[in-house]
């Protein structure tokens, strides 16, 4: 294929990249696109290195499975390395190639679908033997590298027998298939060593309320991620559950809409214990938010687990899964991240695709390069911005009246409406007071 100018022969050259060096640190001024002009990883920023803070992580489905077709067109993208089977056979070529990428871009984790690193079978114990196969060949790559799964998760979406969903099917033989499916996934992930596992509802929703129990549902997909959490405990697994919000797409109405509705979910079912948020900021922009609010609805009830670091296109109504590009938004996100002192063992994820007309293996590499150094230079400006403390003070300044014995005493809920009506009385019509909003964009702008 035309895409492959300049790649190895497949046979003859052990290395499956052999024109792309491994990624360094170069700093603004250089113009190689190979390089990281923001992101150096061991550079110290508010006592942690940047690759602390950010732990990036490589999405497999999208990085190697991804092939640029899309509802309107064909496939684009077709990799040197892909001889047009799912076999057993591709799939190892495709780890051992992810392994490589990982190492040129100095990446230490990776996410990865079930069904996307191996082939699904006939049977529920062909698929399962098949993944068997390709986690081996993983952990003996992973050997002597600290190259470990950020998240694993089982594809619930996909396949026809889940169109009316998974944990929330009518049919009790498709949960029990989810559940065999879900419990095989976090078997695997925790033998990788992965530090987290994710739970994407992608048809996990309705289409129309006239044929939908929407209790029965509700309650269906609690019991089942009840039962996760109870396999995670018998397993030995230390790492996070994660929900994933969606609001629609696939179905028209997802129950894990955004951060706020999922989190109320969890509440509701007993369930905030176990599990924390996955937030993609593409999502975000679906269900009506920014990234930012999302992180920070997560971050103030201590559930922002992990992030999937995408974005969309404002003039597109639907998931584009883009490379993170905007040093704004980049900046914004990383104030939450550090006010949460960090994501471990959560991270960025890399949930994110080339454009279908990018058709060149080196536009990969280039692709997470951006993504990498977007988010690394959001990293430095907020870090800066919390330094400085202009716009803290602006904010503190804001709500400075509840500073008093009084505003302390309503924070703490002992105060009844009775007194307050008293203080009404006494103080009369409340001045007028700017809220400074364009100052405050003034100072953030000043540091992007």
């Amino acid at each position: 294929p035309p895409n492959c100018k300049g790649l190895y022969d497949m046979h003859s050259n052990s290395e499956f990249f052999p024109e792309i060096p491994y990624v360094k640190y170069e700093g603004p001024a250089s113009d190689n696109p190979l390089s990281y002009k923001w992101y150096n990883a061991e550079e110290v920023i508010l006592g942690k290195k940047m690759k602390d803070w950010l732990r990036f992580s490589i999405a497999f489905w999208h990085t190697f499975r991804g092939d640029g077709g899309d509802p309107f067109g064909s496939p684009t993208k077709q990799w040197c390395w892909e001889d047009g089977t799912n076999s057993l056979a591709m799939a190892s070529k495709r780890m051992q190639i992810n392994f490589e990428f990982l190492k040129k871009l100095g990446v230490e984790r990776w996410c990865f679908h079930d069904r996307d690193i191996a082939p699904e079978g006939s049977t529920i114990e062909e698929s399962n033997a098949n993944l068997d196969h390709i986690i081996a060949l993983a952990k003996q790559l992973q050997e002597g590298t600290s190259i470990r799964p950020l998240w694993g998760t089982a594809q619930l979406f996909k396949h026809p027998r889940f169109m009316h969903g998974a944990a929330t099917s009518p049919d009790i033989r498709v949960y029990a298939y989810a559940a065999a499916q879900v419990k095989k996934a976090m078997e695997v992930t925790h033998e990788l060593g992965g530090e987290n596992y994710v739970f994407w509802g992608g048809r996990e929703g309705y289409q129309t309320l006239l044929n939908t129990d929407l209790k029965k549902e509700l309650d269906h997909m609690a019991t089942f991620l009840q039962s996760a959490a109870s396999w995670k405990k018998k397993l030995g697994f230390k790492g996070n559950l994660l929900l994933e919000p969606k609001p629609q797409e696939p179905t028209k109405h997802q129950y894990d809409w955004d951060a706020a509705t999922t989190m109320g979910f969890l509440q509701n079912y007993g369930l905030a214990g176990e599990y924390k948020l996955n937030l993609e900021c593409n999502h975000a922009t679906l269900s009506g938010h920014s990234c930012h609010h999302e992180l920070e609805m997560a971050r103030i009830y201590g559930m922002l687990g992990s992030v999937d670091a995408n974005t969309g296109d404002a003039q597109t109504g639907w998931d584009t899964d883009q490379f993170l590009t905007d040093v704004s938004e980049a900046t914004l996100i990383m104030l939450s991240v550090i006010k949460n002192g960090g994501l471990a063992p959560g991270g960025f994820n890399f949930d994110a695709k080339l454009r279908r007309e990018s058709v060149d293996v080196e536009d990969l590499f280039i692709a997470h390069i951006l993504g990498m150094d977007t988010l690394a230079r959001g990293l430095r400006n907020a870090a800066k911005l919390l330094q400085e403390g202009r716009l803290t003070k602006l904010v503190d300044e804001r709500y400075s009246t509840f500073n008093s014995p009084l505003g302390e005493a309503i924070e703490a809920g002992k105060v009844e409406f009775e007194d307050l009506e008293k203080h009404a009385l006494e103080w009369g019509e409340p001045p007028l007071f700017s809220g400074k909003q364009e100052l405050a964009e003034m100072i953030f702008s000043s540091y992007v």
